[in-house]
């Protein structure tokens, strides 16, 4: 496993991380013994960071974490969200007393006196032009309930208007092989600011595994069924916001890529890890082999420039017009 410094945190976290919304829900069959194998493999190979959320099995996927916490001793850092239990999911809800509850309830679900890093779960980018919003943030920080915060964004617009705020210490962002704009402008502003990167949707909602055909099937309560068009959350969300089919063809032109001895997922992870900007990518797992073949990623060699050059060309070619300016 290798480490990258987490903005101005002070931590050294793992490049490959640990994604929890699949062991939380929304991501098809999901089995506690198995969600649970999984954190542990993932302790076992040096992974220190893991990203959750309060609506991620509607605080399951944290209370699974605090679980954790009571099974090992090593210490670990808990990344968790709060913003989307909010119904409507409006502007008008991101005020002190929800966000303070929010908070609240995140630290019963992982047992814990303060959050290690608190997000604010991808808000409407009208919340990132309220200074109230973030004086909150920093109060609650003072009151001891956090030690850091920081913003997950859908787009680069709300990266960039996030961190003029002088105490957010991260930005978690779409950022993979089929979504390439982040590294445009606002890398360069984070790196100014020293702001961590938390590389997010890695593997394009499975798609950058390489392991989807146009006859894969999803169940009735995975994303990638009911949300292709943004049926329910922000389209970006699902498969990078990526057509399907467009995908596949993308993946098939990517394939004859993959170095000897990787895998698609491997080569995958290891594309974000090439940009020094980024801290970590969070990919997700609901199996103790799904972990081990991302953590692999991390001691890849470096990938050569003309496969950098190849991948942009796939991007530019095939992906570029559909997503990277609605991002």
């Amino acid at each position: 496993m290798q480490y990258r410094e987490l903005g101005r945190t002070g931590w050294k976290v793992s490049t490959i991380s640990f994604g929890a919304w699949a062991i939380g829900g929304t991501w098809g069959d999901v089995k506690d013994d198995e969600s649970l194998a999984a954190l542990h493999r993932a302790l076992d190979l040096g992974v220190n960071f893991f990203d959750t959320a309060d609506v991620y099995g509607d605080g399951h996927s944290e209370q699974l974490l605090a679980k954790l916490r009571k099974e090992r001793s090593e210490k670990f850092y808990v990344a968790t969200k709060a913003g989307r239990r909010l119904n409507p999911h409006v502007v008008g809800g991101y005020n002190r007393k929800n966000i303070t509850g929010f908070v609240e309830r995140s630290l019963k679900n992982l047992e814990v006196e303060a959050l290690d890093l608190l997000q604010l779960h991808c808000p409407p980018t009208e919340v990132y032009y309220m200074p109230e919003m973030f004086d909150a943030l920093d109060d609650l920080v003072k009151q001891g309930k956090l030690l850091h915060y920081g913003v997950s964004v859908e787009k680069v617009e709300e990266a960039l208007k996030a961190i003029e705020y002088p105490n957010v210490k991260t930005v978690q962002i779409i950022f993979n092989i089929f979504r390439q704009r982040p590294m445009d402008l606002f890398f360069g502003e984070a790196i100014k600011r020293k702001v961590g990167i938390l590389a997010r949707v890695p593997l394009s909602s499975g798609m950058l595994t390489g392991k989807m055909t146009r006859d894969s099937s999803f169940q009735t309560d995975d994303h990638r069924l009911f949300n292709r068009n943004g049926e329910s959350f922000d389209r970006g969300e699902t498969f990078s916001g990526l057509d399907y089919e467009t995908g596949l063809q993308a993946v098939e032109e990517l394939r004859p890529l993959v170095p000897v001895d990787s895998s698609m997922t491997q080569m995958a992870l290891r594309w974000i890890l090439m940009f020094p900007a980024v801290t970590c990518a969070i990919p997700g797992a609901k199996r103790p082999s799904q972990v081990e073949e991302n953590v692999r990623a991390a001691d890849q060699p470096p990938l050569s420039d003309e496969a950098m050059g190849q991948i942009r060309d796939v991007y530019e070619r095939l992906v570029r017009p559909h997503v990277h300016q609605c991002w």
